[in-house]
């Protein structure tokens, strides 16, 4: 099958690489730089099984049919299935997510393509796939949400906790066939490494619940992770041990020991945008948790700010922006709206921050990569997330919650 993904972000190259494994896949984006290094198997991304997946093509250890272009007429008119993974960045300014990069996907697609089915994979609106077929009088679009994590979304592919396929009644065919390529893409890794087969749930459903259950299913995530914050934030005004009570708390094989390990708050690209479009979508509905993890998480953050301002530091310094280990991302990562409050009271800040140049600036504050430079400078060091091997000997001035030293 000739299937075209827009989008070469977490979302759209992983699934891109998943289905190059036996479909002819061309991947859209918008920069040429970004094609070129795709095209020669470089990920753009931090990834590991994409990097892995894309040293083994280099190799010739693995074949991978991937092709990707800045050309968007030629990649949907030959298209059998458009999958749309477009960003959606929530604009706090109109409460809701831009969504004009999915519609630019959706009015080119018609354009030159018209009948094929197309996928929505982007999060998106509870209800914006009903109204863009309406905008488009068209039927053959559905929405598949995502549920994967940062630096690891080839292995959450590869591995799904389920898949979600919203489609009307009389899609289910579309529905199915969809579904079962996202199977199909991770039953051969499975042949391919002698692993047994997985157990993978499949749920078709209507177009918008499916939209709904991505929406709640990151609030509610969202929502644990604000818990065990606000855990951590009584803790410690209360010269309380955290990880003891956290421990005790997870006993409870209600609650488990997972998803646990405090933080400077939630963030990243999906939990913050996630939670507040869900908000929006709450206006004519009654609620007040939904608004209460949105605020929780600033609370959050004002009062780590609150810590590290209370120690009276000349300088600061922030061990990586990123929110997670592993990853170069660091799109709205709490980090950030914790150094803006610190900054706020004159304090000067500096970063340690390998995926930016040394010397540049970062919001007016200074990228230090001479690791040794940056701990002798820094009065507190920052780090949503510990590294023992770098900051090992400078621990005493370390500030950080990360209480299991793990994501």
């Amino acid at each position: 099958m000739k299937i075209t993904v827009a989008g070469v972000g977490y979302v759209g190259l992983s699934l891109a690489v998943l289905l190059a494994q036996k479909h002819e896949v061309t991947a859209i984006t918008t920069t040429e730089s970004k094609a070129e290094k795709l095209n020669q198997f470089i990920s753009p991304i931090q990834d590991d099984e994409i990097e892995r997946f894309f040293n083994e093509a280099r190799d010739g250890q693995r074949e991978l049919n991937l092709h990707t272009t800045t050309d968007k007429e030629s990649a949907y008119k030959n298209a059998e299935l458009v999958i749309i993974a477009t960003p959606t960045n929530y604009d706090d300014i109109n409460h809701f997510f831009d969504t004009s990069a999915v519609e630019d996907a959706i009015e080119w697609t018609l354009k030159v393509n018209p009948d094929v089915l197309m996928v929505i994979k982007s999060t998106i609106p509870v209800g914006y796939t009903e109204s863009v077929r309406e905008k488009y009088g068209v039927k053959n679009i559905i929405f598949s949400p995502e549920f994967l994590r940062e630096s690891k979304a080839l292995y959450d592919n590869l591995h799904p906790s389920r898949i979600v396929v919203g489609c009307d009644d009389n899609q289910k065919d579309e529905g199915q066939m969809f579904a079962d390529l996202l199977l199909e893409g991770a039953r051969e890794e499975e042949k391919r490494t002698e692993c047994p087969e997985q157990e993978i749930p499949v749920l078709l459903t209507h177009l918008t619940e499916a939209e709904a259950i991505k929406l709640f299913a990151n609030t509610y995530l969202a929502v644990r992770v604000s818990y065990f914050n606000e855990l951590d934030t009584y803790a410690q005004t209360k010269g309380l041990d955290t990880q003891m009570i956290i421990d005790g708390v997870c006993m409870d094989p209600r609650i488990g020991s997972h998803y646990n390990n405090p933080s400077f708050g939630y963030g990243g690209y999906c939990l913050p945008k996630d939670t507040k479009q869900l908000l929006a979508n709450y206006k004519d509905v009654p609620q007040t948790m939904i608004e209460a993890v949105v605020h929780s998480n600033s609370v959050r953050k004002e009062f780590i700010a609150d810590q590290i301002i209370s120690k009276n530091p000349k300088t600061v310094g922030v061990y990586r922006l990123t929110m997670k280990s592993n990853s170069d991302n660091f799109r709205a990562s709490a980090i950030q709206d914790v150094m803006k409050r610190i900054r706020a009271e004159g304090i000067q800040i500096i970063i340690y921050e390998p995926t930016l140049e040394d010397g540049s600036e970062f919001y007016r504050s200074e990228v230090v990569n001479d690791i040794e430079r940056f701990k002798s400078e820094s009065d507190v060091i920052l780090a949503n997330r510990f590294d023992s091997e770098i900051l090992g000997d400078v621990e005493n001035k370390v500030y950080t919650r990360d209480i299991f030293r793990r994501d």
